[in-house]
This record gives C-alpha cells, sequence and structure tokens, in this order.
C-alpha cells in the first residue's frame, strides 16, 4: 500500500514524472535553498530525497524575496533525451502585484549538469510544459493581471519557440492555476488547480479535441476535494499531476495538509500524497473525488531505499564554505543577519515532518558581543519563530508572533545541550536535559497563522511549513562562529512514512 502523505512536511506542488523504471517528484521550495527538491521511487511507495536542483546562484538567487516568496510550484517533464524544469521565482506577491519570472533549466540526468537559467515568456506563474505527440513543446502559465479589480485571468498557452503568440485557452473559473496538459486517446486533458490552496482547493479537469480549445469541464465535478467533508484526515487536496505507470495504471500526485483538529492549523504545512486514478466514461477519476490516506500500489517489485542522513536547507542563501562547513555529523556556522533580515541569514535547518517529533543539538559557542548568539530553533519564518540561544545574557528563549518578540525564558549559566519537543499544538525547549518550564504554542508556526491580510490586502502568505535547525545570529558583522555536534532529530510517531531523507 501506498501510505500518506509520501513526503511528509512541507513538500508542496508535486511534478511527478516517469522515465522508464524512475518516478521523480519535484516539489516547491519557496525561499529556502537549495532550490526545487527532487524525490526519487521505483514503486510510488518508497522515495529517497535526491537534493536541490536549484544549487548554487547561477541557478538560483533569492536574496531579499519575501516570506513564501521565491521558487513556486516546478514542473518535470522528460523530452528529446532532456529533463526539462520550469520553475517560478516570485519576488512581489501583495498590494496586488505579482513580480515574477519563469524559468528553464534542462539536464541530461536528473543529477545534472543543470543549463543556465532561460527566462521563459509568460504572464503569470505556476508555468509547466506540454510534450505534444508531433514533437512540439507548448509553455502554459497562469494568467495575473494586476490592475485594480484584476486577478486571476485563466490559463495561457504558446508555444515554446515563440513562434505564435499566447492564447487564452481557459478563463478563470475560481482562482484557476497549475496547468498540466495530457494527450491520452485523442483528447487533450487540462488539470488545473482551482479554489486557491486552503480548504476549498481541489483538481479540476477539463478536455477538448483541440489543444486550444474550447474545453469542458467533467461532469462529476472535481477530480480531488477535501473541501466538503472536514473529517478527513487529509485536507487542502489540490494541486494535481499525472503518471502512468509501465503497467498502464495511472495514479495522481497532490498537496494535502494535516491540520490540528477540524480545519485548524497546519504546522507540517503542505505534504504531498498520492491517489490512484481510475478512468471512467474518458474521464481520469479518483474514487469518491476524495484523497486516501491508504492506496493501492502499482503492480511493481517493492524497491525500499537504504536509510540516509537527513539534509539541511538554507535560508534565502545557499550553503558555501563561507558561511557554513558539514564535517560528517558537525555543523560549524558563521552568523549572520537578524531573523528579519533577507539578504544573509544563517539559519541551516529541517523540515518538521510529524506532530510529535524531537530535535537537539551539542552547541559550542562563547558570544563576543550583545549581537552575538547560537542556538536552535523552531521556525517557520522571518515574523514568527521560536529561538533559544546562548548569549552574553546566558541562556534566552525568544518567540516572535507575526513580528512582536517576547523573551519566554531567561537563565545564567553554561548550556551545551540544547533541545526542543512538538507535542501536537504543544512545543517545548530543554537544556542539558532538563526541561524549560515554559509550554509555547506550536501552532503559531503554521500556514495559517502566517497569512495576514490586512483589510483585504495580503500582507504575507504561509506556504511552507515548521522547520527546526541551527541558528547563528552576527548583528554587528564582528564575526563568531558556532559548532554544533550529536545532532538528532526523532520522528515520535507513525506521521513520517516513507520517506528517505538525505542530501537537501
Amino acid at each position: 500500500m501506498i501510505r500518506n502523505p509520501v513526503l511528509p512536511g512541507f513538500h508542496p506542488d508535486p511534478s511527478i514524472l516517469r522515465v522508464g523504471d524512475d518516478y521523480y517528484l519535484a516539489t516547491s521550495t519557496f525561499e529556502w535553498c537549495p532550490g526545487v527538491l527532487v524525490h526519487h521511487s521505483r514503486d510510488l511507495v518508497h522515495w529517497r530525497s535526491l537534493g536541490g536542483v536549484l544549487t548554487g546562484r547561477r541557478l538560483l538567487d533569492l536574496s531579499g524575496v519575501p516570506d513564501s516568496g521565491g521558487v513556486w510550484a516546478p514542473d518535470l517533464t522528460y523530452a528529446n533525451g532532456l529533463f526539462h524544469l520550469v520553475y517560478s521565482v516570485m519576488d512581489t506577491y501583495a498590494h496586488g502585484y505579482k513580480d515574477v519570472a519563469n524559468y528553464l533549466v534542462t539536464a541530461p540526468a536528473v543529477e545534472g549538469p543543470w543549463s543556465d537559467p532561460v527566462r521563459l515568456p509568460g504572464r503569470g506563474f505556476d508555468a509547466a510544459l506540454f510534450h505534444d505527440d508531433d514533437g512540439t513543446t507548448y509553455l502554459l502559465n497562469m494568467v495575473f493581471d494586476s490592475r485594480p479589480g484584476g486577478g486571476f485571468s485563466g490559463i495561457e498557452l504558446q508555444p515554446l519557440d515563440g513562434t505564435e503568440p499566447p492564447r487564452l485557452i481557459l478563463e478563470n473559473r475560481s482562482v484557476t492555476e497549475g496547468p498540466h496538459v495530457y494527450r491520452v486517446d485523442g483528447w487533450y486533458y487540462l488539470m488545473v488547480a482551482e479554489g486557491g490552496t486552503g480548504y476549498e482547493h481541489c483538481v479540476s479537469v477539463l478536455r477538448s479535441r483541440s489543444l486550444e480549445g474550447p474545453y469542458e469541464a467533467d461532469p462529476a465535478g472535481p477530480m480531488l476535494t477535501s473541501r466538503d467533508d472536514p473529517g478527513l484526515e487529509l485536507q487542502k487536496a489540490g494541486h494535481g499531476c499525472l503518471v502512468r505507470t509501465q503497467g498502464g495504471e495511472w495514479y495522481l500526485a497532490h498537496l494535502a495538509a494535516r491540520p490540528y483538529g477540524t480545519r485548524g492549523r497546519c504546522v507540517l504545512g503542505r505534504e504531498s500524497a498520492i491517489q490512484r486514478v481510475e478512468w471512467v466514461d474518458g474521464w481520469p477519476r479518483v474514487a469518491g473525488g476524495v484523497p486516501a490516506v491508504e492506496v493501492p500500489a502499482p503492480a511493481l517489485p517493492p524497491h525500499p531505499w537504504p536509510a540516509a542522513e537527513s539534509g539541511w536547507s538554507t535560508l534565502r542563501r545557499h550553503a558555501s564554505p563561507g558561511w557554513v562547513r558539514f564535517d560528517g555529523g558537525r555543523v560549524t556556522v558563521s552568523g549572520g543577519q537578524s531573523p528579519y533580515g533577507r539578504r544573509a541569514p544563517s539559519l541551516v535547518a529541517r523540515r518538521v515532518t510529524a506532530k510529535r517529533c524531537a530535535f537537539a543539538a551539542d552547541v559550542t559557542f562563547e558570544p563576543g558581543s550583545v549581537h552575538q548568539s547560537a542556538g536552535i530553533t523552531a521556525y517557520y519564518n522571518s515574523r514568527n519563530w521560536y529561538h533559544l540561544a546562548r548569549t552574553t545574557d546566558g541562556l534566552v528563549l525568544t518567540g516572535s508572533d507575526r513580528g512582536a518578540r517576547t523573551v519566554h525564558f531567561t537563565a545564567p549559566g553554561p548550556a551545551t545541550r540544547l533541545g526542543l519537543e512538538f507535542d501536537g499544538p504543544v512545543l517545548r525547549f530543554s537544556c542539558n536535559g532538563r526541561e524549560i518550564p515554559v509550554e509555547l504554542d506550536a501552532t503559531i508556526l503554521s500556514d495559517e497563522h502566517a497569512d495576514e491580510i490586512i483589510d483585504g490586502r495580503i500582507r504575507s502568505f504561509g506556504f511552507t511549513g515548521a522547520f527546526v535547525g541551527l541558528w547563528v545570529q552576527d548583528l554587528a558583522g564582528e564575526g563568531c562562529q558556532a559548532v554544533f555536534d550529536e545532532i538528532s532529530y526523532e520522528a515520535a510517531d507513525a506521521d513520517a512514512v516513507a520517506v528517505t531523507q538525505g542530501g537537501e
């Protein structure tokens, strides 16, 4: 059986691809480096991380991007002996504007080397490629109109070589985005995400005999959604992508979320799941139109992967020897900007994959001034985080709730091993094996809490998910380093399944 989510924790907007016997899932990474994580499977059940595609500033520069900006909705395809990766980089999404650029990189193997990015045309985001049977490649994207009263305008199509102008093949229906096209039995099927990426999210399918349309919607309604059943374990189901197995079976990769309580906050962010698809009356459909936690696996030999070390992600700047070094299980981090800096923070983190989990590290650090600190963090974005750090004032536990900072605990004396534990909606920190007597609200580290819309205007979105990690600050640029050793992450329940992390 496939057990969902197959990629637990922050792994949204999955693009699934089969090349021969190998399956690949590419997911959004937003402001985190490396850009576009890719996972690999041979049975759709067991997945291993191949790390990020966009490594280094040649391929991706995220300095200055807003929270939940950066890399949106990658699309991974294969044609003419090359992997093609299309992705959007969002520099601004607030105040009615979308400053976004779409790019294409190619490689002979999914491990690379990847070409220099090529800027694509397109007047929106969620760009994707369709390789038609006649060898023509088309570019799709949703269209965004930034004029007052504008917004989502539909789905646009044009030949990738630019020989024809773009055509609007589908007008906006309900926040219509995330397009993919498939050609099956003489029909063109247009799959889109609709309803926004929250609890009204869904996957819709339309079809036409012509690539340019007109497209008619499946009369049965959305192919997949959770919006009509708040009791489902997997909520926010949407943003789908189809794959066909070697034996002719069909599956749908999609995002989903697991809230705390009925349609509560989603600390784990948007995750990747897989559903079985059956063709009924010429339409691809999921049983009941709802996401299932357990799904029959395809008729493929089981292919588990060896255990691998957990991979790290870095915030807004790529890992480089100039500020972070990895030596086996030891990580050395040079200090960076404040929590609100968007150019050079020094935060090395990994995704939270379970509602109950623990993270800890030994910290060697001697602060030289009040401008320096080092420790561990439970982090969502620049405005929502907790940080237990060694400072010149001793051990200090600070939290930020939508930008408002609070000191929750201070203590003098040495602190060598720092830890934290997620216990559902409660977060606890510890020092040298002793629990700090403060219970914190873990749910501020959630998509819903990170959303800030004031007087109908977007201030910030929450599209990522909670992280735990190592954080060193050097606000005056005086030069400081912290060494982290004996680092551990343990999921204390069965939420984190099927994924072998490594190499992020």
